[in-house]
């Protein structure tokens, strides 16, 4: 009998969790405000470490809906915290609130014309990679959640998270700031969440990877010596732009000859180089920059470490000398397997069974990879273009539009997959992430 009894539970439990609470009246009654808030963010962007107005746009909400808030986390980030009428777990949720340097070249109501300086350069400002409306949408569950503190075991933390895109030279920011100044702590979160628009997915659609989702990057800078000599004469001097060449050459065979792209891809792109002042000398040195883009960390590393020995190994070879630093930016947007499974349920009742799917892993990167590694996390991609568009533009772009009319879909889903996780009696999952 008790073990009839047991079964009984879970199976309620289970039923429980693929229903879901009816919060329809709820949803219904934010959408409008969603839409109208996301517009006023995108009329109205600024960039990383500077975002003052957004910031205390978002603050003045949550207060309203009387969540403790606290301000100036990481300069310009807001977090607040929504306590359940029951104890339980800690689920947060993420929202990128920066904007990009980018003159924006739609011809939207609500376009924005506003301008900054970027790197000493005067620029245009556009939020053209969708973080207005994933500041929306967290709005709107922040809003939707407090009304509904009832059906809440547990507690929810609201990230607003400045700086996504990389805090100005010489600052700090975003992500790593965040969780340097402790924001997955007190109380100590057990799961997140985030969530990314994509201007060519269709509204509606989520879609999703288990496992590395979004890549490392890295910059890495080569700087060759050689010997500076008349350009007539090459025999005399030692060339660093030759080098150079066969640097970037041999670089390329450690993609396409070393490394198991069957497993994950990568990538090591050289950005830009500088060397020489006149066409007829042969300099002393040259300079390279670039990217490095991995979904494995066992493949990361040893991509590093081949650079390093490549490089050196080059320059020696033609007579020079070369170094190769390696400097971390976003680390591996992780989504935790058992994570993942578990939430699944949910989302196919959110947006549909055939409205969620899987995708292959993307060379972009995202610092919620930093969230991530403090607590086990799953990020997903929702739907932002008009279905049948068949001009969709890039993030970062002048032309990047999104279709604002579903970010309901947005709203329902970081909603009901806090609830099912806190109100699950499944224990916190252990980070099963595999370190690098």
């Amino acid at each position: 009998m008790k073990q009839l009894g047991f079964l009984a539970v879970f199976l309620l439990g289970i039923t429980a969790n693929a229903q879901g609470p009816n919060l329809d009246g709820d949803y219904k009654a934010i959408e409008p405000k969603v839409i109208e808030w996301r517009r006023d963010i995108h009329q109205n962007p600024e960039l990383g470490n500077r975002e003052f107005k957004t910031a205390e746009k978002i603050a003045k909400h949550l207060k309203s809906l009387g969540i403790e808030v606290q301000t100036g986390v990481a300069h310009t980030g807001v977090v607040g915290l929504l306590k359940g009428d029951q104890p339980g777990k800690v689920v947060a949720l993420r929202a990128d609130i920066d904007a990009l340097p980018v003159t924006e070249r739609n011809d939207l109501p609500f376009k924005s014309t506003v301008t900054s300086e970027f790197m000493g350069e005067k620029v245009g400002v556009m939020h053209a990679c969708g973080h207005d409306t994933h500041t929306a949408i967290l709005m709107g569950v922040a809003e939707v959640m407090s009304k509904n503190k009832d059906k809440i075991k547990g507690t929810v933390k609201f990230i607003f998270q400045p700086a996504e895109e990389g805090p100005p030279p010489g600052e700090e920011g975003g992500a790593l700031l965040m969780v340097k100044e402790g924001v997955m702590q007190n109380p100590k979160v057990d799961a997140i969440f985030g969530l990314h628009i994509n201007s060519q997915t269709p509204i509606g659609t989520i879609r999703y990877k288990s496992g590395g989702t979004m890549a490392a990057a890295q910059s890495f800078t080569i700087k060759v010596k050689g010997k500076q000599s008349h350009g007539s004469q090459p025999w005399s001097g030692i060339d660093p732009i030759l080098i150079s060449a066969k640097i970037i050459d041999g670089l390329q065979t450690i993609i396409s000859r070393e490394t198991n792209l069957t497993n994950e891809a990568a990538v090591i792109t050289v950005g830009k180089i500088r060397s020489g002042v006149r066409f007829n000398i042969i300099p002393e040195d040259a300079e390279m920059i670039g990217t490095i883009r991995t979904l494995d960390y066992d493949m990361k590393d040893k991509l590093n470490k081949r650079m390093v020995e490549m490089v050196s190994t080059i320059a020696k070879a033609y007579g020079g000398e070369a170094t190769c630093e390696i400097k971390d930016a976003t680390d591996i947007t992780y989504n935790n397997p058992e994570l993942v499974t578990q939430m699944l349920p949910t989302l196919k009742r959110v947006a549909g069974e055939g409205n969620v799917n899987t995708q292959k892993a993307v060379t972009g990167a995202e610092d919620f990879s930093y969230f991530q590694r403090e607590a086990p996390g799953f990020f997903f991609f929702l739907g932002g273009m008009t279905p049948g568009n068949t001009e969709s533009f890039p993030h970062h772009t002048p032309d990047f539009k999104i279709d604002d009319s579903d970010l309901l879909l947005g709203v329902r889903a970081l909603t009901e997959m806090s609830l099912d996780y806190l109100n699950s009696d499944q224990t916190p999952i252990l980070d099963t992430k595999p370190k690098g």
